[in-house]
C-alpha cells in the first residue's frame, strides 16, 4: 500500500515538474518573440541604428588588430588595451558626438599626461621621502580645481567628458610614476594608443554612412515648426465643432498633435552641442549658427505652451446672439489659420534654406483679425450679458493673440538665421515670390439673416478705417470684471 502511495507521489512530482519546465519554455519563447518584435520595430523606426551597430563592431575589430600584430604589440605592450577602451567609450551615434568625445579625450590625455610628467619630476626633487606627499598634494589640488570647473554651464555642456579624462589621466600618470621610473615611456605609450583609438572611431564614423547631428537638428526644428503650423491651421475647425444635439464634441485627441514639441528641449540641446563639433558638410558651412536653432525651438515651445493653455477653456455651446457668436468664432478661425500658414511658410524657408519674404502676408492677416476682434469687443462695452455668454470663446481669442505674438518672434528669428547662415534668395531656387500686396486687408464676415457686420481694417497705429455692426444690442452698464477683460484684450 505504501509503495503505491509513493509511486503516486513520484508521478505527481514528475508531472508538476514537466508542466513547470513546459511553461518556462513557453514563457521564454514568448519573451524571445517579443524582444524580436521590439528589435524589428526599433530598426524600422530608424535604420541608421543598424548601420551604427555594424560600424561600432567594425571600429572595435580594426583597433583590436593592434593585439594580433606582434610588431605593433611588441612596441606598445599592455598599453594596447587603451586603444580598444577608447573606441568603446568614444564611438557615438552621430559624427559630432564621436568627434567631440574623441577630441576631448585626445586633448585631455595630452595635457594631463604632460602635467603628470611634470608633477612627477617636481615631486622627485626633494627626494624619495617627500615625493608621495607632494604627489598627493598635486593630485588633490588638480582634482579639486577641475571638479569645480565642471560646474560652469558652458564647460559642463561641451567639455565635461574631457575634464573627467583629464583627472583620470593625471592621476594615472603621476601616481603610477611613483612605482615606475620609466614614466615618460609610460605616458608616451598610453597617449599614442588613445590617439589611435580616437582616430579610428572618428574615421569610421565619418567615412562610412555618416550620421550628422546638424542634419538631425535642422530636421527636428523644421518638423516642430511645421507640426505647430498644421495644428493651428486645423485648430479653429476642430475646437468650434458642435455636434447635432448642440453639445461640443470631445476634441482632446486633437490636442495631442503638438505635445511632442513640449518635450523636445533636451534633444535640441544635445544635438546643438554635437553639431558644433562637426566640420562643414552638405549645405552647412563651417561655423554654421547652430545656436540659433535653439532660439527658434524655444519660441516654438513657447507658442505650444500657449496652445496648451487653451485646454483650460473647453468649447461650449454659446448662448449668445448669432452675430456676436459668429464674428468671434470666425475671427478666431482667421487668427489660427493664418498663423498656421505663416508657420508653414517659415518651416519651408528653413527646410529649403531660402530667405523668407520680408513681409509675411499671413502674419499681417492674423494681426488684422486680432485688432478687429478687439474693436468688436470694445464696441459692445454696454452689453454685459453678451460678454459673459461669450467669455470662454473670448479667452480663447486672448490665447490666440499670444500665439500671433509668438509667430512674429519666430519669423524674426528665422530672418536672423537666414542672414547668419546666408540663405539663398527664393528666386534663385526657382520659387515664386510671395505676393506682398496682401498687406493690410480687411475681412468681411456674413451672418445668416438680414443683419450683417464687417470686421474693420485697422492700421498699425490702431486707427479704425471703417467698420459697422448692426448686431450689437445696446443695454445695461458693464461690470468691473468685464471692463478688466476688455482692457486686457486691448493690450
Amino acid at each position: 500500500m505504501g509503495s503505491v502511495v509513493d509511486n503516486e507521489r513520484s508521478g505527481f512530482i514528475v508531472v508538476r515538474g514537466w508542466r513547470w519546465v513546459k511553461g518556462l519554455v513557453v514563457k521564454m519563447g514568448k519573451k524571445v518573440v517579443e524582444v524580436a518584435k521590439k528589435a524589428k520595430t526599433l530598426g524600422q523606426d530608424d535604420p541608421r541604428r543598424i548601420t551604427h551597430s555594424l560600424k561600432a563592431g567594425l571600429a572595435v575589430t580594426l583597433v583590436s588588430f593592434l593585439y594580433y600584430l606582434k610588431p605593433i604589440y611588441g612596441g606598445f605592450g599592455a598599453s594596447t588595451m587603451w586603444a580598444i577602451l577608447t573606441v568603446i567609450v568614444v564611438f557615438e551615434f552621430s559624427v559630432g558626438a564621436t568627434l567631440g568625445r574623441g577630441l576631448n579625450r585626445g586633448l585631455a590625455t595630452l595635457t594631463a599626461g604632460a602635467l603628470g610628467i611634470g608633477a612627477h619630476y617636481l615631486a622627485d626633487l626633494p627626494g624619495r621621502t617627500g615625493q608621495p606627499i607632494l604627489l598627493g598634494l598635486f593630485v588633490f589640488v588638480l582634482a579639486a580645481v577641475v571638479s569645480f570647473i565642471r560646474f560652469f554651464p558652458r564647460m559642463k555642456a561641451r567639455y565635461d567628458y574631457g575634464l573627467l579624462i583629464f583627472i583620470l589621466t593625471f592621476c594615472l600618470v603621476s601616481v603610477s610614476g611613483y612605482q615606475d621610473e620609466e614614466v615618460l615611456d609610460l605616458a608616451h605609450k598610453r597617449l599614442t594608443t588613445i590617439l589611435i583609438g580616437s582616430a579610428t572611431a572618428v574615421f569610421v564614423s565619418i567615412g562610412i554612412c555618416p550620421v550628422w547631428a546638424g542634419d538631425d537638428l535642422h530636421n527636428l526644428v523644421v518638423g516642430n515648426v511645421q507640426k505647430l503650423g498644421n495644428f493651428l491651421q486645423g485648430f479653429a475647425e476642430e475646437y468650434f465643432k458642435i455636434s447635432e444635439d448642440g453639445e461640443a464634441k470631445d476634441n482632446q485627441s486633437f490636442f495631442q498633435g503638438y505635445r511632442s514639441i513640449l518635450t523636445s528641449k533636451g534633444n535640441e540641446d544635445s544635438l546643438t552641442n554635437f553639431a558644433r563639433w562637426e566640420p562643414r558638410h552638405g549645405r552647412f558651412r563651417f561655423r554654421h549658427p547652430w545656436k540659433h536653432y535653439q532660439k527658434i525651438g524655444s519660441l516654438t515651445r513657447q507658442c505650444a505652451y500657449h496652445i496648451e493653455a487653451l485646454r483650460c477653456y473647453p468649447c461650449v455651446n454659446i448662448q449668445a446672439p448669432e452675430g456676436i457668436q459668429r464674428q468671434i468664432q470666425e475671427a478666431c478661425t482667421i487668427m489660427s489659420t493664418e498663423s498656421g500658414k505663416a508657420l508653414k511658410d517659415l518651416a519651408s524657408s528653413i527646410k529649403t534654406m531660402t530667405k523668407p519674404s520680408p513681409v509675411n502676408p499671413h502674419i499681417v492677416n492674423s494681426k488684422t483679425a486680432a485688432k478687429a476682434l478687439r474693436f468688436l469687443i470694445k464696441t459692445s462695452s454696454s452689453e454685459d450679458f453678451v460678454l459673459f455668454e461669450v467669455m470662454p470663446t473670448a479667452m480663447v481669442a486672448v490665447q490666440l493673440m499670444e500665439v500671433i505674438s509668438c509667430v512674429e518672434k519666430i519669423a524674426e528669428s528665422v530672418h536672423e538665421l537666414a542672414s547668419l547662415a546666408r540663405f539663398k534668395d527664393a528666386n534663385d531656387q526657382g520659387q515664386k515670390p510671395q505676393d506682398d500686396s496682401m498687406e493690410g486687408p480687411h475681412h468681411i464676415i456674413s451672418i445668416n439673416g438680414s443683419s450683417s457686420c464687417v470686421l474693420p481694417s485697422i492700421e498699425e497705429d490702431g486707427t479704425v478705417l471703417h467698420g459697422t455692426n448692426t448686431d450689437i444690442i445696446k443695454g445695461s452698464k458693464s461690470k468691473t470684471n468685464v471692463r478688466q477683460m476688455r482692457q486686457f484684450l486691448s493690450f
